[in-house]
């Protein structure tokens, strides 16, 4: 029965990206269009994306019309790119354009967004199916705003992984955001698509990146046996907020028990970042819900269910709060603390192994007013095992 759930959170992603929205756009520039049909597309002053943008000033907008852009784009200046229905960012052969300021390693990014402010992609289709990476190296990204501030609304990013031999290196993110060298990157993602990446949906690492992420639909690839993947993650020191989404789908076919489990697929992943709201989202069929690794996290209302081997929501931090979700099905645990001084309170849990798990060693943890429903351990002590989670760095 459980595994009918894929089928309604895949239609989801289809609704999603089914129908078009058009967000009012307010221009402070001039207009430049980008069309590939003279006859579909009258008044076309480029018929590349990369060429308009180079001709572009600061704070002009780039009306992009309906066809299929065999490039790689990359903006350092304030600008807005609009897509009109059917507007496909798709190159071949994609190159290196950046380098991760974590890593190391060299990145090639479908769009890349770099030292600059006020970039806003709106109603475009960015898909790396054509990639044409051969190896693990560059990394593949499909939206990746570097030491650069904006929003992305209304996307798809979709088909960001690479060949199937290949599935295993830890590659191909859909959204990157990060931040280096006393830089900051302040991006907004909501109300997109994004689906069918390797590694991770939505990614935000670093000190200096601050992130608002909403009513976003973030669906995995399944079980897999290639790279661990994570819906959401905010990690390495980057702050924000992840409300309001829709994500699944998330399982790594090389973890089957809590003792064989290399690591954990999470749909919503906060790691080694303190400070982060996680609330009103739906999370499901994944290894482990919501994982908070950090401090002072605020975990509220969130519908969680079907999590297989791990918990619906783990607590790994000091003074974090857990309150007023609904968990459903959950193979160990509903909530899982490991930690002290945390709040768990006023949730609902269904069909848990235990209820609340609180691991050796947590001290001062407040566990009230918790309504449980076949569970037949409401709250226990050791023993337990927390998500082995991966987050991409």
């Amino acid at each position: 029965m459980w595994r009918k759930v894929p089928w309604f959170v895949s239609g989801l992603a289809l609704l999603a990206l089914s129908v078009s929205v058009v967000s009012p756009v307010t221009l402070s520039g001039t207009v430049i269009i980008v069309g590939q049909n003279a006859a579909q597309c009258p008044g076309a002053q480029f018929t590349t994306i990369q060429d308009a943008v180079n001709a572009a000033s600061p704070g002009d907008s780039i009306q992009i019309c309906p066809g299929t852009y065999v490039e790689q784009v990359s903006i350092s200046k304030p600008l807005q790119l609009n897509g009109n229905n059917g507007a496909i960012v798709r190159p071949s052969n994609v190159t290196a354009n950046s380098i991760s300021f974590s890593s190391g390693q060299p990145i090639a990014a479908i769009v890349l967004v770099h030292d600059t402010s006020g970039v806003t992609i709106r109603d475009v289709i960015i898909d790396g199916s054509d990639n044409g990476i051969g190896e693990c190296a560059p990394d593949l990204i499909g939206v990746f705003y570097q030491d650069a501030s904006g929003e992305l609304s209304h996307v798809a990013v979709r088909n960001v992984k690479l060949a199937s031999s290949l599935n295993g290196c830890q590659s191909g993110s859909a959204i990157l955001v990060q931040s280096g060298g006393g830089a900051s990157s302040v991006v907004t993602i909501n109300r997109s698509s994004i689906h069918d990446y390797q590694k991770n949906g939505i990614t935000a690492n670093e000190a200096g990146t601050q992130v608002t992420i909403e009513r976003n639909v973030v669906t995995g690839l399944g079980p897999t046996a290639g790279a661990t993947q994570n819906g959401i993650q905010i990690g390495f020191g980057a702050a924000g907020s992840i409300q309001h989404n829709t994500v699944a789908n998330h399982i790594s076919s090389a973890c089957v028990s809590l003792t064989s489990c290399g690591s954990a697929a999470d749909d919503i992943l906060v790691f080694q970042s303190d400070n982060v709201t996680v609330g009103h989202n739906v999370a499901g069929v994944s290894q482990t819900g919501i994982v908070i690794v950090g401090n002072h996290a605020q975990i509220l209302d969130n519908e969680v269910f079907d999590s297989q081997i791990f918990d619906g929501v783990d607590l790994i931090g000091n003074q974090n709060t857990a309150e007023q979700n609904r968990i459903t099905h959950s193979d160990q645990a509903g909530v899982l603390i490991s930690g002290n001084d945390n709040v768990v309170q006023q949730n609902t849990i269904n069909e848990a192994a235990v209820g609340i798990l609180k691991l050796a060693g947590s001290a001062g943890n407040t566990i009230a007013n918790n309504t449980f429903f076949n569970s037949p351990i409401k709250v226990q002590d050791p023993p337990g095992t927390p998500s082995k989670s991966s987050p991409y760095r």
